[in-house]
């Protein structure tokens, strides 16, 4: 059962952490927190649910200010340049059971969370005390780093901070200075598609399609000799089933448009473009899927020629 406000804020005191705690309408960026408690002296916070290719998830708070680039993040910790993508709202209900606007590190107190890394920016350090939302956000607490420290010590969880900004080398010699914050484990998703697109710091996203395309369409090609594939077992790869679902397809579909809304939809965006914020999303969405779309459906068509073909070296009709 997910963690509440309120059973939050009496863990809180239970500790005998020190905070503050203020109520206001439901915000979903900092800009429209800062609104109410801006003026309050402390450092506002930003929170980012992500997710790697292997469907691993990481929780990232920093400092509202701090530069956060993914593709130099993604490389830090060893997952290549486009590893990491935001994740998609359904796997930030399931996984940390609050909604949209709501992502925050208090969120690892559920059990469902106990696999994703949460990393934290060392600037939280500097601050007499940052804001939050306490699984909520229609409020925001604030409490010092000692006092968010304690908390997760409380929960089995050893606060990892680290410089967000920084971009060191990577290379043969010069391992990811991160790689140990990637999770050993992803967590079992009940009702989640298993693929989500890609996504660089930009917002845009990378095709992880083209290159699967390729190998698909060369698994199809069949031999032209019909006595080699009977005499010799096939030992190529063989695609799962799922992928020529047309169900699974169309939850694919989703989920990339799903994750691309909600990468456009950031403060950013809605800062500069205000009112005309829908056309420039339309537009950015049509643009960044068209390809996605085209190899998803060339995966699609190739995954279930490549089956059909291998059902037929396999079947053995009985001669009259």
């Amino acid at each position: 059962m997910a963690f509440s406000k309120d059973q939050l804020l009496d863990r809180l005191k239970e500790l005998q952490i020190e905070f503050s705690q203020y109520e206001h309408p439901v915000v979903l960026t900092v800009e429209a927190q800062a609104k109410y408690v801006g003026n309050l002296g402390g450092a506002l916070s930003k929170n980012l649910f992500l997710k790697d290719k292997k469907h691993r998830y990481y929780v990232v708070s920093a400092l509202a200010d701090t530069k956060v680039d993914l593709k130099v993040l993604s490389q830090r910790l060893g997952l290549g340049k486009g590893g990491l993508r935001m994740a998609a709202e359904e796997a930030l209900v399931e996984i940390l059971k609050v909604p949209l606007g709501c992502v925050t590190p208090f969120a690892v107190v559920n059990e469902s969370a106990r696999h994703v890394s949460l990393l934290l920016d060392q600037g939280f350090k500097t601050q007499e005390y940052c804001f939050f939302h306490p699984l909520s956000n229609d409020m925001s607490i604030s409490l010092n780093a000692h006092g968010l420290d304690k908390f997760l010590k409380s929960i089995g969880r050893d606060p990892s901070y680290i410089d967000l900004e920084a971009n060191p080398p990577v290379g043969k010699d010069q391992p990811p200075d991160l790689a140990a914050f990637v999770p050993s484990d992803a967590p079992i998703l009940s009702d989640l598609p298993v693929k989500a697109p890609t996504q660089d710091s930009t917002g845009k996203h990378v095709s992880a399609a083209s290159n699967s395309a390729a190998v698909a369409a060369k698994a199809v090609k069949p031999s032209g000799n019909a006595q080699n594939v009977k005499e010799k077992p096939v030992n190529t790869v063989q695609p799962s089933i799922p992928a020529a679902d047309a169900g699974n397809f169309v939850e694919e579909l989703l989920d990339r448009a799903s994750a691309l809304l909600l990468s456009e939809i950031s403060e950013d965006s809605i800062k500069q473009h205000s009112g005309q914020l829908g056309a420039e999303v339309a537009n950015n969405i049509k643009k960044c899927l068209r390809e996605d779309l085209k190899n998803l459906a060339t995966i699609f068509k190739n995954t279930a020629y490549t089956e059909g073909f291998y059902a037929g070296t396999r079947y053995q009709p009985k001669r009259l």
